[in-house]
């Protein structure tokens, strides 16, 4: 790990680095694509650096993986890397482009920290740099072996089959495939990155979980309207999925990836889910249905109301299907027929007095604030933490496996 000759320098000057980190990523970001635009082409998402989500993202991984050095030098953050790795193996990241990132990011700190950076303090940040690329490098070279591919070969094309309006802000694709080649086999709760031709030339990677287990010929997806009413900019992809893209249109899809996995075993299953959060858990279920499985599951859903839960009919077909599921929902605006129906309960999800299996693994998705909550309420309730796991939608500002 990290050198004996690097560790006081480190221990010195993460203070400084981690006050200035922000800083630091957004000059590095944005000093890279001045000199190297051709990077905005298929492998960053510029929405998430219009917004800043990336910029965060990459400043919380750093001081994370730095801070783990100086604090646990014997306990790697291997949840971090996996996630990493994962999202950058389903972009077809190549390892030459590791040396991209490091010029970029080695001038951005001398950029903001000026005469503080010594020699010594650069060769310094430079070794936790290349701890950490050489780690994400290997566990990328491993991802791509595992199904078989390069950088170069992660992408294939498919054709729209089916579209389906779940809801007015929710559009299922149902893909085929368009040539023989073997299709790289999902596992439950991976997503696919979509790469779309923007109407200025650029592609645009975006991923969507896969909401229904593999047949061999077919991959679904299901694609919400990013849509805010209080001015931002309207998500690019998403609209263009909404607006243009129909059955017989062709779409360029990533193998399928992620490190949030159902885990095989004969634990009771709750999947906690919030909005479009439904998207892995609809994947996860299929799963279980399609391997006959004899797992409890318990589903919990919270969502503004019935007309707004997208996949909600797929998902009770599934339930229905395993002999040991149940589901509860939670509805900020229930209509007058749902407020009837067993089960379902007004408001935020409050898992105070819900029944939950014993010894079970558990499984988040939704949005940030609504994941911390029911994360905090687990915790509270003596679930350890290592049988949570949760699936963030874009780059990970939470980290919370490494709290």
């Amino acid at each position: 790990m990290l050198s004996d000759t690097s560790t006081p320098i480190i221990k010195a000057t993460l203070p400084v680095v981690g006050e200035n980190i922000q800083e630091i990523a957004q000059r590095f970001y944005r000093h890279m694509f001045e000199e190297r635009p051709e990077l905005l082409d298929g492998l960053f998402n510029r929405g998430n650096q219009a917004d800043g989500k990336q910029q965060q993202a990459l400043a919380g991984s750093i001081a994370a993986f730095a801070t783990t050095l100086i604090e646990k030098p014997d306990d790697l953050p291997d949840h971090l890397l996996s996630r990493i790795a994962h999202k950058h193996v389903s972009l077809g990241l190549r390892p030459d482009q590791y040396q991209i990132v490091h010029d970029n990011l080695m001038w951005a700190i001398g950029d903001v920290l000026g005469e503080a950076v010594t020699p010594p303090v650069a060769a310094a940040w430079d070794e936790v740099y290349w701890l950490m690329a050489n780690l994400l490098i290997n566990k990328e070279r491993g991802l791509y072996d595992a199904v078989h591919l390069g950088p170069d070969e992660v992408w294939r094309t498919w054709r729209v089959a089916e579209r389906i309006q779940e809801t007015p802000d929710v559009v299922t694709f149902v893909v085929e495939r368009t040539d023989a080649r073997d299709v790289k086999p999902s596992l439950p709760g991976q997503y696919v990155t979509l790469k779309a031709r923007m109407s200025d030339g650029v592609h645009q990677p975006r991923q969507y979980s896969l909401t229904r287990a593999d047949d061999g010929q077919h991959r679904q997806f299901s694609v919400k309207r990013v849509h805010d009413d209080s001015g931002k900019p309207d998500g690019e992809v998403s609209t263009w999925l909404h607006r243009d893209a129909q059955v017989g249109d062709e779409v360029v899809l990533s193998a399928p990836f992620g490190d949030v996995v159902l885990e095989y075993s004969d634990r009771p299953i709750v999947f906690a889910s919030a909005g479009i959060g439904i998207t892995p858990m609809a994947g996860m279920l299929s799963h279980l249905v399609q391997s006959e499985s004899q797992r409890t599951v318990v589903l919990l859903h919270a969502d503004h109301s019935e007309e707004t839960f997208a996949l909600r009919e797929q998902v009770r077909a599934d339930l229905a299907k395993l002999p040991y599921a149940s589901m509860g929902t939670w509805y900020e605006q229930p209509g007058e027929r749902t407020q009837q129906v067993e089960g379902v309960q007004v408001g935020f999800m409050d898992l105070t007095n819900t029944e939950l299996p014993t010894d079970a693994e558990f499984y988040l998705c939704g949005p940030l604030v609504f994941m911390k909550a029911v994360r905090s309420a687990l915790i509270a309730r003596g679930i350890p933490a290592k049988d949570i796991q949760y699936e963030v939608f874009g780059p990970d500002l939470w980290l919370a496996d490494f709290e």
